[in-house]
């Protein structure tokens, strides 16, 4: 079996372009910067930035598009693919990599705080975890497999 899942979390540098295909389908380009933070042989703090052409399809590009502005964070999981053609100008074949979105998340807002606007609504209904003080309340009755319902 072979494996072709990336996992992004960055910053957009650019904002969503929003297209249509002449299918109809909704297609949104975007560039993501990615740090990644090491020390070199003489043991000083360096950092290097990498640059990724992201590209997202259907509802997730509409998504994308809405809430998504340049600056802001995004995690990103998806597959990597290469595209080539051939240049109009010279005809010499021309490629680009690029990250086909496959699930996505709004990152963390710029004051370190909760998700930005339209982000996964689904946290919203968990409960609060307990305080260190408090200690998760059990119930008393012996879970019967046979009530689980799948």
């Amino acid at each position: 079996m072979y494996l072709n899942k990336v996992f992004l979390y960055g910053n957009l540098t650019r904002d969503p372009e929003l297209k249509a295909l002449p299918s109809g389908s909704n297609v949104v380009n975007f560039g993501l910067a990615t740090n990644r933070t090491y020390k070199d042989k003489s043991g000083a703090k360096q950092e290097a930035t990498e640059f990724h052409n992201i590209v997202a399809f259907g509802r997730t590009a509409e998504v994308i598009a809405q809430y998504v502005k340049k600056g802001r964070p995004i995690f990103v999981e998806g597959r990597i693919t290469t595209r080539s053609w051939e240049g109009k100008e010279d005809g010499k074949k021309q490629y680009r990599t690029e990250i086909i979105v496959e699930n996505f998340q709004f990152g963390a807002d710029a004051k370190g705080g909760a998700p930005s606007a339209g982000s996964d609504q689904s946290a919203s209904h968990e409960q609060p975890a307990p305080s260190e003080g408090e200690a998760i309340k059990y119930p008393d009755e012996e879970i019967n497999p046979e009530d689980i319902p799948f």
